[in-house]
């Protein structure tokens, strides 16, 4: 039901209604509302010369005006002779002239022809008579758009004075409509159809554009509705905040937001929700694997070898470390860069927290499965125990806190997502053991520190959901590209195949 009440298909549905609304509107106008309608309207109102005597008959006079008038038919349906109710059988209308006296009138030829017989009472006697500043006409039948006019010489008043007709019509009526001047054009179509023209021409043009517009660019295949969180890796978190909006912008009925915590947490998390509530609209991201044996019900998803790097504030100008110095300095071993060369600087060890998939990563890919040293400052800077602690070492929550601390303290040292490492200021990434990341030593694993990461899920997600459709344009779709942009291998590509499939 949800897929047909769309906005487009709203909007699509209103416009139709209205088009059908006024059409029916428009017809019962016509056809209801109107009925049997007599309308009049004046012509020509002008003052004539008194020299000019169009009627020879009639007396010159100073004041004389000529007045043409349209009498017709304007309803919907036909008027005979006796729909007219006036008591005189001879006479049905009476026309008033406001302030002039009608010195005579005669009946143009009406339209059709044939109505002239209706103003001829015998061969002697005419249908119009007048009397004072009234014209009295006869009973004429009048089909729909049929007319007549009467040409009238006047006196005793202005030109424009007012004109009524009355007179009765069963179940009808008298009115003047609008006047047309003789010069004047007439309307091609009359007001109710240039309202019908107008309306079915805005709702035509609407439902092209819902049609042509709304609907000429389909979302891609693998597109679903709904609301999507992507927690764990913060190492992760730039690459899936720039696939979710990718995705978002392909996909208008989707969201999907990007709340990163740490590897470990995004797991944990996952399969304490999933365990008391519906968690299918959740994908934890790990660095790594999770720990065997533990969160059964979560499913992982093999998506590319992300590469990390080592990094060091700029005011120690190595380029290239040994794992073997790497370790050294992490046993405390090596606590100042001269040791190896380098300035007189005390070595700062930058560190992930516990709940890090980066930091595990680091500890089995570099360091040989030992773990750092203890944590010894709060602040990155002073040894909480100057006495006992041989290094300096804090611990971070975050790929952005390290690199961002590195950066701003001599001598420290640290290690984040590659892509994030290279792009930040004052510090620079080292090759580790004279190989540097790229996509070929990433995927034969000569440059040691990279990792697998994983798209967790609570059980296999349903093939209609919003999380299985992010899931395959993360994988297999266009989430490579943003991927391999990043300088990641996706496990997809033929350079990552091997490496995530052994």
């Amino acid at each position: 039901m949800g897929d047909y009440l769309d906005a487009d298909n709203v909007v699509a549905l209103v416009t139709a209604l209205v088009g059908v609304v006024v059409s029916v509107g428009v017809v019962w106008y016509e056809r209801l509302s109107q009925g049997k309608s007599i309308g009049y309207r004046v012509q020509m109102d002008i003052a004539v010369d008194s020299d000019n005597e169009l009627f020879n008959s009639s007396p010159r006079t100073p004041d004389a005006t000529l007045l043409l008038l349209r009498i017709e038919n304007d309803g919907a349906e036909s008027i005979r002779a006796d729909d007219y109710t006036g008591r005189d059988e001879l006479r049905a209308l009476t026309v008033q002239f406001a302030g002039r006296q009608v010195q005579s009138a005669a009946v143009t030829q009406p339209d059709p022809g044939a109505l002239i017989e209706h103003f001829r009472l015998s061969e002697t006697a005419t249908g119009v008579l007048h009397e004072g500043d009234r014209i009295f006409l006869p009973r004429v039948p009048l089909n729909p758009g049929e007319h007549y006019k009467l040409l009238v010489r006047l006196t005793g008043g202005p030109v424009r004075s007012g004109v009524e007709i009355t007179g009765g019509i069963a179940g009808g009526k008298i009115k003047p409509n609008r006047s047309v001047p003789m010069d004047d054009k007439p309307p091609l179509f009359t007001r109710p159809a240039r309202l019908v023209t107008i309306m079915l021409t805005v709702c035509v043009t609407v439902l092209a554009g819902i049609i042509f517009v709304g609907r000429s660019a389909p979302p891609p295949a693998g597109c679903e509705r709904g609301s999507l969180r992507i927690t764990g890796s913060t190492a992760f978190a730039p690459a899936a905040e720039e696939m979710a909006a990718k995705y978002a912008s392909e996909c208008p009925h989707a969201t999907v937001d990007v709340s990163a915590q740490g590897s470990d947490e995004g797991v944990r998390q996952l399969a304490s929700d999933g365990a008391a509530k519906d968690a299918s609209a959740v994908i934890a991201m790990s660095d790594g694997p999770k720990a065997e044996g533990s969160s059964p019900k979560l499913v992982g998803h093999r998506t590319a070898v992300i590469a990390f790097a080592v990094v060091v504030n700029d005011q120690v100008p190595a380029t290239n470390l040994t794992v073997d110095q790497i370790r050294r300095i992490y046993s405390g071993d090596i606590t100042n860069w001269g040791q190896l060369g380098g300035p007189d600087l005390p070595v700062l060890l930058i560190s992930r927290s516990a709940d890090s998939g980066t930091r595990d990563i680091f500890r089995r890919r570099v360091l040989g499965g030992v773990d750092e040293p203890a944590f010894t400052s709060r602040d990155c800077v002073h040894k909480n125990s100057p006495a006992t602690a041989k290094v300096v070492r804090c611990e971070l929550d975050s790929t952005d806190e390290v690199l961002r601390e590195v950066a701003a303290h001599p001598g420290a040292i640290g290690y984040g997502e590659l892509r994030a490492a290279t792009s930040s200021k004052g510090l620079h990434t080292v090759d580790l053991n004279g190989r540097a990341p790229s996509a070929s030593t990433i995927a034969d694993s000569s440059y040691p520190f990279t990792e697998i990461e994983y798209a967790y899920t609570y059980g296999s997600p349903a093939g209609d959901s919003l999380t299985e459709g992010f899931l395959d344009f993360m994988v297999r779709g266009a989430g490579q590209d943003l991927m391999t942009a990043r300088g990641d291998v996706p496990c997809y590509s033929p350079e990552g195949l091997k490496r995530c499939t052994t």
